[in-house]
């Protein structure tokens, strides 16, 4: 199943926004569309009240979602043109992003570096000086272990959002990812018990302020604002569930920009899987139903990877095979707290 999270749509000085519902999306997501509104479809029944309640409902809930897709109430079946959808869980309880691609963290310590070494007389030599000097090799921990950092679960956004440049940046980067939901909560989880906890996957844009997460990451506490601003996680444009993929680490990823494919890779790259960082984030605590996992990007998933910078109003689709387009428009102020504007 394709499940999904959405209001009606209404116009410009219509009635406020219904409340978000969930939903299962009926034959794909192509604009003619239906979409299965659980809500209409099962009044009384509180485990289909909203997506967080059906995973936390277990296989009960799902057993009785699969039964009404299958009847197909007719006053419950509603276009999907006449629907925004949101972020399939648009306040998960946790959010953490995972290295599982070791490539891309590769790749973006050097591009890291030789945007250092360009100001100086000789930027070749001086990238190389910066290579030499150990500071950009990637720490053997990424492949030892699962290394995350914990993102903020209240800047979710999800798909068409525009997504604005935080203050001070002029350089806004989409990140291409995919991502587990948790299904169980759980504690110290075996990893022979780990695919049981997933329940599915959805489409994750890690989007990045790259010029302010180079200024600050020299720190060395992380890139703070460059990945911590609003709307800066998002979601979408469902979370499909775990048996509709039989092979998560078989996936075509693409990233396009206003139609163009910038980026293509697959999921069988990762280092880690996300059973592994399931055992690994529930030693010694639980990770909770409902909880979002990042894979991290897929090498090459990144403007900054590919030397190319998105502009004011730039449309960025990222697709996983399998699970839909997440699509989202670019807003990059021309000027900000007295800067200059820059075409």
């Amino acid at each position: 199943m394709r499940l999904i999270t959405f209001v009606g749509k209404h116009p410009a000085g219509g009635p406020p926004p219904d409340r978000p519902r969930a939903g299962v999306l009926l034959g794909g997501d192509a604009p003619d569309g239906a979409v299965l509104d659980l809500t209409a479809a099962a009044p009384d029944d509180p485990r289909l009240g909203s997506l967080q309640a059906l995973i936390e409902s277990g296989e009960a809930g799902l057993d009785r979602v699969r039964e009404l897709c299958e009847r197909r109430p007719g006053e419950a079946v509603r276009p999907l043109a006449d629907l925004r959808l949101l972020a399939p869980l648009p306040r998960p309880v946790r959010l953490r992003d995972c290295g599982l691609f070791i490539a891309h963290l590769e790749s973006g310590l050097r591009e890291l570096a030789r945007r250092q070494a360009a100001a100086a007389e000789d930027p070749a030599a001086e990238f190389e000086r910066l290579m030499a000097s150990g500071k950009f090799d990637l720490s053997p921990l990424f492949r030892e272990r699962v290394m995350y950092y914990t993102a903020d679960h209240l800047a979710v956004s999800g798909p068409e959002d525009e997504i604005t440049a935080p203050t001070g940046s002029r350089e806004l980067d989409f990140e291409l990812e995919f991502a587990a939901v948790v299904g169980r909560t759980g504690r110290d989880v075996k990893p022979a018990d780990a695919p049981a906890h997933v329940f599915g996957y959805t489409v994750f844009n890690d989007w990045s302020a790259r010029d302010l997460q180079a200024v600050l990451m020299r720190a060395g506490v992380g890139p703070c604002e460059g990945k911590d601003f609003a709307g800066s996680n998002t979601l979408g444009p469902c979370v499909v569930t775990r048996d509709e993929l039989p092979d998560p680490y078989s996936l075509t990823m693409t990233a396009r920009v206003n139609g163009e494919e910038w980026s293509r890779g697959t999921t069988d790259g990762m280092e880690h899987s996300f059973e592994d960082a399931v055992v690994h984030l529930s030693r010694d605590r639980a990770v909770h139903a409902g909880e979002v996992i990042g894979s991290g990007t897929v090498p090459s998933g990144t403007g900054f990877d590919l030397g190319r910078h998105l502009k004011d109003g730039d449309v960025v689709e990222l697709e996983v095979e399998g699970i839909g387009v997440l699509r989202n428009t670019v807003r990059v102020p021309a000027a900000r707290n007295g800067e200059p504007g820059r075409s």
